[in-house]
């Protein structure tokens, strides 16, 4: 664990003070704004078309993402670095993953009634995973050689600090599995409760539901510690952290107010982590363990309810 707090007051010493000060302004102005007007949960999902919030969720995402960077661009005394790709890719992150988050799930209509549902379920994060992963796949080929793809790499990791990590959330997420808003999103699995009366294995149904449930993390650690991180690093240095942070709180609006404020220093740590190790490995089993824990505490915290 010493290492990762040595990562972390690395970046403190060294982080431009007034970009972490606009960034945690600004996230938490659009925190406040979310919740207050219910953004997020009222006004885009009760938007009627997909495109429609296509195009309200890429708004939201370039608030939290573009912004900030235009502060760190107005903070460079060398812009000469900035070329036209870094543009593109900053004008295409939010683009990519507001489609991820509305695209329709091919395999919607492929079987009728609640095994048709069930399908749909199942095959949903999957599906998105592909959304994602080609783009970056593309963009791997045409952007100058990276030592991983995106960060996916295992060599050299040391996993024993990640544990420790696993470890110091696990309180949080006993206290969190308390509370009222907590219970009402987790856990997860509920979503398919549909399909129970007409299975005989269960297990293996609810077994399916969370692997296809936890690859939506790896899409997440691909996309915001892989992608976020080292296609931008090129351009800004550790600067593209900061935006990364906030790109990532912005996609919990619709989520529980303490996930959601959390999830801000989270990306932050995840990030300054994976920009030290040049690996989002270990972020990714922190983020599945996270997850899963989460679904374990949702769990017994509605069994206990009852």
């Amino acid at each position: 664990m010493t290492i990762f707090l040595d990562y972390l007051r690395d970046y403190v010493l060294t982080v431009d003070k007034w970009l972490l000060l606009f960034c945690s302004i600004w996230i938490g102005i659009l925190v406040t704004l979310n919740y207050q007007l219910g953004i997020e949960r009222e006004m885009i999902a009760g938007l009627g078309s997909r495109y429609y919030q296509f195009a309200a969720l890429s708004g939201v995402y370039y608030c939290a993402f573009v912004i900030p960077y235009c502060f760190v661009i107005a903070r460079r005394m060398n812009q000469g670095a900035l070329t036209p790709v870094f543009w593109g890719l900053l004008m295409f992150a939010p683009l990519l993953f507001a489609l991820k988050v509305c695209i329709t799930n091919p395999f919607e209509n492929l079987a009728a009634g609640v095994w048709g549902d069930y399908v749909a379920a199942v095959t949903a994060l999957p599906f998105r995973l592909l959304v994602v992963l080609v783009p970056l796949l593309i963009l791997a080929m045409h952007l100058p050689a990276q030592q991983s793809f995106w960060g996916m790499t295992w060599i050299g990791v040391q996993w024993r600090p990640y544990m420790l990590m696993l470890g110091f959330m696990l309180p949080l997420i006993v206290f969190a599995s308390t509370q009222p808003d907590f219970l009402n999103t987790y856990p997860r699995l509920k979503q398919i409760d549909f399909i129970l009366p007409h299975t005989e294995h269960p297990i293996i149904i609810q077994l399916l539901y969370e692997i296809s449930y936890g690859l939506d993390f790896v899409t997440i650690e691909l996309f915001f510690r892989g992608f976020l991180i080292f296609a931008f690093v090129r351009y800004v240095g550790a600067a593209a952290i900061l935006p990364m942070a906030a790109f990532y709180c912005s996609i919990h609006f619709g989520k529980p107010l303490f996930e959601c404020i959390s999830s801000y220093f989270g990306g932050l740590i995840l990030g300054i982590v994976a920009y030290r190790t040049q690996s989002i490995a270990g972020g990714l089993a922190v983020h599945l363990g996270v997850a899963w824990m989460m679904e374990i505490g949702g769990f017994f915290g509605n069994l206990a309810l009852k």
